[in-house]
């Protein structure tokens, strides 16, 4: 498995994981006071939130980003639906372009 693949996978598990912890763990925890929730899903987007940086860091020395481009993707992970963006549009760039 490549690098740039498991860095796909592993923003789109972040991206569920934070959309997780936004739309149903807080509204339970303030709602529907069941404050475990958010401990588990905030502790597993936490884990996830690290591998993605990880990963944006491992994809820009391996492929050669832009700084630009890195800072980016960083970004996107602070965003509930970007994750999914970035996803999209790695895969929808030509093999040969990555490593560029």
């Amino acid at each position: 498995m490549s690098t740039l693949s498991l860095f796909r996978k592993v923003a789109v598990a972040e991206g569920i994981s934070y959309i997780a912890l936004i739309f149903i763990a807080m509204p339970l925890k303030y709602f529907a006071n069941m404050p475990l929730a958010v401990k588990y899903t905030g502790w597993a987007h936490g884990v996830l939130f690290m591998f993605y940086v990880v990963m944006v860091i491992m994809c820009w020395m391996e492929y050669k980003w832009k700084i630009g481009k890195t800072i980016l993707v960083f970004l996107a992970s602070l965003l509930p639906f970007a994750p999914f963006y970035v996803d999209k549009k790695l895969k929808e760039e030509p093999v040969g372009q990555v490593k560029a």
